[in-house]
């Protein structure tokens, strides 16, 4: 396993191909810094003093008998998703939010389970590649992103149907080492401080569709790969340092342009029939990973809503503790279905588990659902405050210090500065740039809600439940004319 040092070094190492706001950068520049650090907390808490935070974040690889960081791990039993599960809401935690590197945790497991089906059907060989490319990528450590999400063009159209072939990642030429490819995959939360992009298909697939069935590993700095990044942080501090303000994010539209992908790293190749089993196979994993994730993000919710009503004077205030107790029930709900998904997933014909699809879609649907709901409750409590609240060179220029240290006092036993530091925490937390991305993020990451209504509808036996009202009323269809 790597340290986060080691990790860094690495990417230090990496070919210049980060664009942001139209400068080519290296990826050590601060503004991608953020999310590496959100990235140490996965490497640091594999190598952790506490035993119970290293269980949780190192597995034993199934391939190799080698301790490994869970999220390179391929799940082997209920255990492993319960593990992977508490992980993440643990390690979200520390971050105050999203954990970022299941992206590529969840992007191997699809591919796992998918490549040995191809296999099955078409005596294919990608399983045992990408047995081959997982033990390499367990060994080093390595941080996925997964590229599935494609631009699409006119939504009206499939792949093939576009204007442009470029729109959905597509294979440009079909050579006897390899494949070209050329294409964009849009919203690559990590992409530049990743070591690898997994791609994916993003949709269901027909035969017309062929050159756009394709599924592969290339290095995030290959040429003909450019990342196109938009990171953003909470607001830097300048003196009233905190936890929070050190970490960050950054998404990618990140563009192939006729770039070789050797055969050892390709996983799917023109079989368009199982383009939509991979790309839902993904889903169902990364809606599995919001169980553990949005959790977390709700605990956040949870503290900040009774900690602002405590340092306000009303913590008692009964519609508080009515609003608390809604977050508390949205937490644990979304996390029972994770307990509910691990507990009932299904050994594939790979040997690998799948966590169970309907309690993913349900839980994932509950998150999103209810985000918005959740600033709501966290906003009425705070006030106008942490939307108006003067900068922090305000409160350390000596001339305006004193009236800053005297207005902003509401329970006396709370000090003016732990007052300031905390509505400057809720100030990144509800009105920053950093907020508005992890709004649409709450609503859209792993699919809308739309998304998640279509799994559940599609996967629940809606005639069962007609029957059992049949029965109940004693309707006997033999009756019904026609």
């Amino acid at each position: 396993m790597r340290t986060f040092k080691e990790y860094q070094e690495k990417l230090n190492s990496m070919r210049k191909n980060v664009y942001i706001n139209g400068e080519l950068v290296e990826r050590n520049d601060p503004r991608l810094l953020g999310g590496q650090n959100i990235m140490g907390i996965t490497f640091d808490a594999a190598m952790s003093d506490d035993p119970e935070l290293r269980e949780l974040a190192t597995a034993t690889s199934h391939l190799t008998g080698h301790t490994i960081n869970r999220f390179t791990h391929i799940y082997q039993t209920p255990d492993d998703l319960l593990k992977k599960q508490a992980m993440i809401r643990e390690l979200g935690h520390l971050a105050g939010g999203c954990i970022q590197r299941c992206m590529g945790c969840d992007a191997i497991n699809a591919l796992y389970v998918s490549t040995y089906e191809v296999d099955q059907h078409y005596s294919t060989n990608y399983h045992e590649r990408f047995k081959k490319y997982l033990a390499w990528y367990q060994d080093n450590d390595l941080v996925g992103n997964a590229g599935q999400t494609d631009v699409k063009g006119d939504r009206s159209k499939r792949p093939s149907e576009q204007v442009d072939p470029d729109l959905y990642m597509r294979i440009v030429e079909r050579r006897e080492d390899g494949i070209i490819v050329s294409g964009c995959k849009a919203h690559n939360t990590t992409a530049p401080y990743a070591d690898e992009i997994l791609v994916l298909p993003t949709r269901a697939l027909k035969g017309a569709d062929a050159d756009w069935a394709v599924a592969f590993a290339v290095p995030a700095d290959a040429e003909g790969v450019t990342l196109i990044s938009r990171p953003v942080s909470p607001n830097p501090r300048i003196e009233l340092k905190a936890p929070y303000n050190n970490y960050g994010i950054c998404d990618t539209m990140t563009v192939l342009d006729h770039v070789f992908i050797p055969n050892e790293r390709i996983f799917m190749c023109g079989e368009a029939d199982f383009g939509g089993r991979l790309a839902l196979s993904f889903a169902n994993n990364h809606r599995f990973s919001y169980c553990g994730c949005k959790p977390a993000i709700t605990d956040v919710f949870i503290g900040a809503t009774a900690l602002v009503a405590e340092y306000n004077g009303v913590p008692k205030a009964p519609h508080i503790q009515d609003e608390l107790a809604e977050l508390e029930a949205t937490a644990e709900l979304v996390y029972g279905a994770g307990i509910a998904a691990s507990t009932t997933s299904k050994v594939t014909p790979s040997g690998a588990r799948e966590p169970n699809f309907m309690y993913t879609n349900c839980g994932r649907f509950h998150a999103g659902k209810n985000i918005m709901h959740e600033y709501d409750i966290l906003i009425s409590t705070t006030g106008g405050m942490a939307a108006t609240l003067p900068f922090e060179g305000d409160w350390l220029n000596p001339e305006t210090r004193p009236y800053l240290e005297k207005y902003i006092m509401r329970n006396p036993k709370i000090s003016a500065e732990n007052q300031h530091r905390l509505f400057r925490f809720l100030d990144d937390f509800t009105v920053s740039a950093w907020c508005g991305m992890e709004q649409a993020a709450g609503i859209h990451g792993g699919g809308s809600p739309i998304m998640e209504k279509i799994g559940i509808r599609t996967n629940y036996d809606v005639e069962k439940r007609k029957n059992i009202v049949k029965r109940l009323a004693g309707i006997d269809d033999s009756k019904n004319e026609g």
